[in-house]
C-alpha cells in the first residue's frame, strides 16, 4: 500500500455539519469600486460553489448565516437589495436545488419578514422536502440570543399551561424548542474575511464546535478554501471536556 493510500485510510471523516458565516461581501465590492449589491451578488455565486463542494466532499448538513436580526440596522437600500436578491435566488434556484437533491430549510424569526418572502420560503421547503444529498439551512432574520429567548418563552408558556414541569427542563428539552430542532450541532464553523467572532450565530449549538477563520472574502470562497478548513478540522482533537487518550 502506498503512503498516499495509507494516509487516505487513516484520515478522519469530514464533519457531518458545517456552518458558515459568509462575511466580506461589502469589502469585496469596495475593493473593486463596485456597489455593495454587487458584492452580495458575487456572494450568491460563492454559495452555489459551496453547495456543490459540500456534496462532493460528503458533508451532510450546511448552515449559512445570510441575514442577522441586527442587519436591519444597515442602510435601507442595502437591506432592500439583500431581500431582492433573496427573492431572486430562491425563485431561480429552486429547481436546481431540487434536481441536485438538496433539502432547503430556514432558521430565524419569520415574523419580521415580508409576506411574499415567507411564501417563497414555504414553497422552497415544500419543493425540496425529499432532498437527501445535502441539508442546507439558511439563517434569515436570525440571532442566536433571540433564538434562545424565543425557545425560553415557549417553555415558559408550556409550564404555565401545565404541559411541562420546570424541573423537567434540561438541555435536550430546550434544544427541541430551538429553530435547529432535528439538526445536529455544527462540528465546524467557518468564518470568512478574517474576522474572528461568532457575531451571535448559533450561540447554543456552537458549544463544542471547532472554529476556523479564513482571511478570504466570501465572494472569493471556493472548494479549495472549504477543503483547507476541513483539513484543519480533521487535525483537531475533539474531547468535549474529557482528557485526551494517548
Amino acid at each position: 500500500m502506498s503512503a498516499a493510500e495509507q494516509k487516505s485510510e487513516t484520515k478522519p471523516p469530514p464533519p457531518q455539519h458545517v456552518a458558515v458565516i459568509m462575511d466580506g461581501n461589502g469589502r469585496w465590492a469596495k475593493l473593486r469600486g463596485l456597489p455593495r449589491a454587487a458584492g452580495h451578488q458575487a456572494g450568491a455565486e460563492a454559495l452555489r460553489r459551496t453547495l456543490r463542494a459540500c456534496i462532493e466532499l460528503g458533508i451532510g448538513y450546511l448552515t449559512v448565516f445570510a441575514f442577522s436580526s441586527e442587519n436591519w440596522k444597515r442602510p435601507e437600500a442595502e437591506v432592500d437589495d439583500l431581500m431582492g436578491l433573496l427573492r431572486f435566488y430562491l425563485k431561480k434556484e429552486i429547481s436546481h436545488l431540487k434536481g441536485r437533491g438538496i433539502h432547503l430549510g430556514f432558521l430565524g424569526d419569520r415574523t419580521g419578514l415580508a409576506p411574499d418572502i415567507l411564501e417563497i420560503m414555504a414553497h422552497a421547503e415544500r419543493e425540496t422536502a425529499d432532498g437527501k444529498a445535502l441539508n442546507v439551512t439558511v439563517a434569515l432574520n436570525y440571532g442566536g440570543r433571540d433564538e434562545i429567548i424565543r425557545a425560553v418563552r415557549t417553555l415558559a408558556k408550556e409550564c404555565c399551561e401545565g404541559q411541562l414541569s420546570p424541573e423537567a427542563i434540561d438541555e435536550e428539552i430546550l434544544a427541541a424548542r430551538l429553530d435547529t430542532a432535528g439538526i445536529p450541532d455544527p462540528d465546524l464553523i467557518v468564518r470568512t474575511s478574517g474576522e474572528q467572532r461568532l457575531s451571535n450565530f448559533l450561540s447554543w449549538q456552537s458549544a463544542y464546535s471547532e472554529m476556523v477563520f479564513i482571511p478570504v472574502l466570501w465572494p472569493d470562497f471556493g472548494r479549495a478554501d472549504m477543503e483547507a478548513a476541513i483539513d484543519e478540522y480533521q487535525q483537531r482533537d475533539r474531547r468535549y471536556g474529557a482528557v485526551a487518550v494517548s
